[in-house]
C-alpha cells in the first residue's frame, strides 16, 4: 500500500489582507516509492548518490546495507556532499580520510526502520551507528513553491529531507540536501550557546553542576570478545519458552538530560532576570522543605538551595522526548495496545541529579496530551484521590530553533520550573502532593545505563535474519545468526544502581507486545544469581515494595527477597501457576459480586499477593489489550515488604537465587513503591488500576 507523507496543516493566518493556503498533496519529489532493491542497491543505482556511495564503499559498509535487516539511511545528494567538501576546503571525496568516511557513513545510518509516517517529530529512539542521537523536526516551507505553505522535515535542524520514505527491502531511504553535521560539544556547551538559556547556564556554572555533565566514555570499560557482533558464536540465552541472542556493549557511555525553563519563562512567571533573582526563587522553593540548610550560601554545596534547584532539572541519562514513558512515538502502538488510557495516565519515575530526589513523567491521552513532569490526575480530571495537578510541560522538537542534542546528552525546554520542594507557581509541595501516590516503575528504567545505552525498549542491533520490527518477535532458534531477538547484556559494574556477582547473567529483552510483561519488556536475571538494586528515592514515610512478574514457567527459579539486607518472608517459588493451590488465584468473573471480589482481594493481600493492574495488559493483535493483567493468573504482584524512608538515605532490594542451577531465571519486570497513605489508608481503599 502506497504511503503518502502527511502534509502539515497550518492554521491560516491573515497577513496584510491575504492568507497562505496549505497544500493537501505532497510535491512530486516527496512521493513515497517502493522498490525491490536493498538500501545498498538503491543508492548505488542512482547517479545523484554517487559521491555518498563512494563514501559508504570506503567505509566498508556497502555489504551491510545489501543484506537483510532493518535500516534507515539518510542519503545526501552529490550537491550536498560537494557543499560539505567545499566547507572543508576539499574538492573530491578521494581527499577524505578513511576515518572521515567512517564518520559520515555511520552518522547517516540508523539500524532500525523509521518512515516519516511513523516518526516525524523528536529524537529517534535508536541512535545512529556513530552512537549519536538524530533529531527529526518539522517546519513550514514557504520558499519551495511560492504562495504555498508546505511541510519541511529536517534532521538535526539543518539537513532537509527533499525526498522521503523510499522503501527498500531492508528498510527505508530518505534523501537529504545537506550532510548531517556531527558536533563534538558536550551538553553544557550547547546550553551555553543557546540564546534562551542564559540564566540556567549561569546557575549551572555557579553551582559547578556543569562539571558533572562532561563525562562521556568510560575508559575503564572493556568486554573483549563479548561486544556486539551477531554471529554464530554469540551468546544465546533460553528465557522461558524462547531464546534471546545476547551480546554486550562495545563502549559504555555517560549521558545526561537537562530540562530548561527559558529566560522568558523565568521573567514572565517569576520576575527573575538575573542570577540573584534565581537564587531567591530557589530559596523560596527549598528553604520551607529543608530549613536546616537555609543558611548554606555556597552554591557548590549539594545542600544549597540553588544547587538543589539546578540539579533537580537534570537526569543522569539521555532521555529523549519519546523515551521517558511508554508512549514511544506520536502514534504509539505500544501505549495504545497495552494500556486503558482513560483509566490511567502512562507514567514513569526516575532519580534525578539532586541527591535523594525523584521525578515523575506522565503522558496523558485526550485534551491534555503531551509529556509532563510532576503531573497528577487522569487525562483532564482528578485521580481517584481527588488530585489534579497540571505539572510542567516538556516542549517537542519542533519548538526548537537551535540544536538540542550534544555528544553526551540532550536538553528540553519546559514551560515552568521544576521543584522537589515548594512550587510557587503551582502552590504545591511536590513531595507531599505529587509523590504521595503509588509509583509503578518498569525495571528496565531503574539504571541510567539501561536508558543511555538504548537497551530499554527496542532491539540494540538487527542481524541478518530479517526485520522483526520495532517490537520484536518470538524466537525458538538456538542459532545466533538466525535469532531475531537481539538483546543487550550487562556485566557486573556496567549498570549503575545494579550490583551483582560475576556469575549473575543480566540482559534486557526487546519489547514484544503479546508477552505478559509490563510495558512489553523485562530484565532477565539468570543463573545462580545474587542481584542488588538501589531503589529509587522516595519522600519520608513508610513504603511498601511490590514485585510484578510473570510466573508459572518451569524455567523460573526460587528467589529470596531482601530489603536493606533483611530477608522478607520465605523464598518465592516462581514456577507454579497462579491457579496452583499454594497461590490460589481466583478471577473476578468467577467470584461474581463486588463484595466477593473485595473480600478475596483483602484475603489475597493478607497472604502476600495482589492481582495485576486493571489498567494494563498485553496484546495478541498489536492494536488493543487482549488480556488484562488483573484477569491473568500468571501476572501477579508479590508484596515483598515495607521500609521506612527518611528522605535522605538510600534503600536496596536484593534478589538471590536459591536453586542450585545455572538455567533458572527471574523475570525482573516491574516494581511498585507505595506510601502508607495508599496501602494502609482506612478511609480510601486502594484502587485496582
Amino acid at each position: 500500500m502506497m504511503r503518502k507523507f502527511i502534509v502539515l496543516l497550518l492554521t491560516a493566518s491573515l497577513v496584510t489582507a491575504s492568507f497562505v493556503a496549505c497544500s493537501d498533496d505532497p510535491d512530486e519529489e516527496h512521493l513515497y516509492t517502493m522498490t525491490s532493491e536493498y538500501a545498498a542497491d538503491f543508492i548505488r543505482n542512482r547517479e545523484k548518490f554517487s559521491e555518498f556511495t563512494e563514501i559508504v564503499q570506503r567505509s566498508n559498509m556497502m555489504d551491510l546495507l545489501g543484506t537483510y535487516g532493518s535500516y534507515t539511511v539518510f542519503a545526501p545528494t552529490n550537491e550536498a556532499v560537494d557543499e560539505f567538501l567545499h566547507g572543508r576546503g576539499l574538492t573530491s571525496v578521494s581527499q577524505l580520510s578513511k576515518a572521515d568516511c567512517d564518520t559520515i557513513t555511520f552518522t547517516h545510518i540508523i539500524e532500525q526502520e523509521y518512515f516519516t509516517t511513523d516518526y516525524n517529530n523528536g529524537t529517534y529512539p535508536v541512535m545512529n551507528m556513530l552512537d549519536r542521537p538524530l533529531t527529526v523536526s518539522c517546519d513550514s516551507d514557504t520558499v519551495s513553491v511560492p504562495g504555498e505553505v508546505r511541510l519541511a522535515v529536517y534532521i538535526n535542524k539543518t539537513a532537509k529531507m527533499i525526498q522521503m520514505d523510499d522503501s527498500v527491502k531492508n528498510g527505508v531511504v530518505h534523501t537529504l540536501n545537506k550532510v548531517i553535521g556531527t558536533n563534538n560539544f558536550m551538553l553544557p556547551d550547547i546550553i551555553r550557546e543557546d540564546p534562551n538559556s542564559s540564566l540556567f547556564y549561569a546557575a549551572l556554572t555557579a553551582t559547578h553542576m556543569n562539571d558533572s555533565l562532561v563525562r562521556y566514555v568510560d575508559e575503564k570499560y572493556s568486554v573483549g570478545r563479548d561486544s556486539i557482533d551477531w554471529t554464530n558464536d554469540r551468546l544465546v540465552v533460553h528465557t522461558g519458552n524462547e531464546y534471546d541472542n545476547v551480546a554486550y556493549m562495545e563502549h559504555r557511555y555517560f549521558k545526561y538530560t537537562a530540562f530548561i525553563p527559558r529566560d522568558d519563562v523565568l521573567k514572565e512567571k517569576y520576575g527573575v532576570e538575573d542570577l540573584e533573582g534565581l537564587k531567591k526563587l530557589a530559596k523560596q522553593c527549598y528553604d520551607p522543605v529543608y530549613p536546616e540548610d537555609a543558611d548554606i550560601t555556597d552554591p557548590t554545596d549539594r545542600r544549597n538551595s540553588l544547587n538543589r534547584f539546578i540539579s533537580y532539572h537534570l537526569l543522569p541519562f539521555q532521555g529523549t522526548y519519546y523515551r521517558l514513558t511508554a508512549v514511544d512515538g506520536p502514534n504509539s502502538t505500544l501505549a495504545n495496545a497495552l494500556f486503558f488510557r482513560r483509566m490511567w495516565d502512562i507514567s514513569c519515575w526516575y532519580e534525578t541529579m539532586m541527591p535523594h530526589s525523584i521525578m515523575k513523567f506522565s503522558f496523558p491521552n485526550g485534551s491534555e496530551s503531551g509529556l509532563y513532569i510532576n503531573r497528577r490526575g487522569i487525562q483532564a480530571r482528578p485521580d481517584q484521590r481527588g488530585y489534579k495537578i497540571r505539572g510542567t510541560l516538556v516542549h517537542e522538537a519542533s519548538d526548537y530553533k537551535t540544536e538540542q542534542t550534544s555528544l553526551n546528552g540532550v536538553f528540553h525546554y519546559i514551560d515552568d520550573i521544576l521543584s522537589y520542594g515548594y512550587h510557587p507557581g503551582l502552590n504545591i509541595y511536590t513531595q507531599d502532593d505529587v509523590m504521595s501516590e503509588r509509583m509503578r516503575i518498569d525495571c528496565c528504567a531503574l539504571s541510567p545505563d539501561f536508558m543511555t545505552s538504548g537497551a530499554r525498549g527496542h532491539h540494540t542491533k538487527i542481524n541478518n535474519s530479517g526485520n522483526p520490527g520495532l517490537y520484536g518477535q518470538q524466537s525458538f532458534s538456538t542459532v545466533a545468526a538466525t535469532n531475531p531477538n537481539t538483546c543487550l547484556g550487562f556485566k557486573a559494574g556496567s549498570a549503575q544502581n545494579f550490583y551483582f556477582t560475576d556469575i549473575t547473567h543480566v540482559h534486557l529483552r526487546p519489547r514484544y507486545l503479546p508477552f505478559a510483561s509490563y510495558e512489553a519488556d523485562e530484565i532477565v536475571v539468570k543463573g545462580r544469581y545474587d542481584l542488588t538494586v538501589k531503589l529509587p528515592p522516595v519522600p519520608e514515610g513508610d513504603w511498601e515494595v511490590r514485585f510484578l512478574t510473570c510466573i508459572g514457567l518451569g524455567s523460573r527459579g526460587i528467589v529470596q527477597f531482601y530489603i536493606d539486607d533483611v530477608p522478607q518472608g520465605i523464598p518465592f517459588d516462581m514456577r507454579p501457576s497462579g491457579n496452583s493451590a499454594n497461590i490460589g488465584y481466583k478471577s473476578d468473573e468467577a467470584l461474581g459480586s463486588q463484595d466477593q471480589i473485595d473480600a478475596f482481594d483483602k484475603q489475597f493481600r493478607y497472604r502476600g499477593w495482589m492481582k495485576g493492574p486493571k489498567s494494563s495488559g498485553f496484546s495478541t493483535n498489536n492494536t488493543s489489550i487482549t488480556t488484562i493483567f488483573r484477569d491473568y493468573p500468571e501476572n501477579l504482584r508479590k508484596i515483598i515488604g515495607v521500609f521506612h524512608s527518611d528522605g535522605k538515605t538510600d534503600h536496596y532490594l536484593r534478589l538471590q537465587q536459591k536453586m542450585e542451577s545455572e538455567n533458572n531465571e527471574c523475570s525482573f519486570d516491574m516494581i511498585e513503591l507505595v506510601p502508607s497513605t495508599v496501602f494502609n489508608n482506612p478511609d480510601i481503599k486502594e484502587d485496582p488500576l
